[in-house]
């Protein structure tokens, strides 16, 4: 079992670049009466308040997003290609419109229960992977949706879902474009875990 503490409100009150790279090497848990779950976010890409046309605070505050223009700290949920949902946190100053998308966990507690989240079955080591490397992957193994868990206060272990640490180490930390989106593909805003195997996408060319 993880000993874990809580992230508090001021972790999340920063840019959204330093936001996403302290995320590394933290730790996201479900935790419920079913289920505990915990996975180390090990990808993480930032989206900026402000002149960044891939953000979804881009147009302003709407129904839809106004998650990212509270307080942040808060689990902002939306669903994407008509298939999974994605997990991001707001941060900045409230009022902003930052956040940070999870990209990819390495799974470390509760990884049955993950991939019958899944629906898959894990043969041998190489499978685990298949758990949480990617948004909608990580998404579906920790039961994240947008009717369950937008808006949940990610600083607070008293509720399904939130952030902790443990102390782990989180360097060498690799910068690079962000990917899997058209617009401001090229900004240095992807932060990878270095070398670990569960990252999302095969793209480490780093920047800068």
């Amino acid at each position: 079992m993880l000993a874990l503490k809580s992230l508090d409100r001021e972790f999340f009150a920063r840019t959204p670049q330093r936001v996403a790279r302290e995320l590394l090497g933290k730790v996201l848990v479900r935790h419920s009466k079913a289920e505990f779950l915990t996975g180390r976010i090990v990808e993480t890409e930032a989206y900026l308040a402000e002149n960044d046309p891939a953000a979804h605070s881009a147009a302003g505050k709407t129904a839809r997003n106004s998650v990212l223009f509270g307080p942040p700290g808060h689990a902002y949920i939306y669903f994407i290609y008509g298939s999974h949902y994605c997990l991001n946190t707001s941060c900045g100053r409230e009022g902003t419109g930052g956040g940070v998308l999870f990209r990819a966990l390495e799974p470390l507690q509760g990884i049955e229960r993950m991939a019958r989240n899944r629906g898959i079955v894990l043969a041998g080591a190489g499978d685990l992977r298949k758990l949480t490397s990617g948004p909608g992957r990580l998404a579906e193994a920790f039961g994240i949706t947008r009717a369950r868990d937008n808006d949940c206060d990610l600083t607070r272990d008293s509720l399904s879902l939130w952030i902790g640490e443990d102390g782990f180490p989180s360097g060498p930390v690799v910068v690079t474009p962000r990917i899997g989106i058209t617009k401001a593909a090229e900004r240095p805003l992807r932060f990878v875990l270095g070398g670990n195997p569960f990252v999302s996408g095969r793209k480490l060319q780093a920047v800068g």
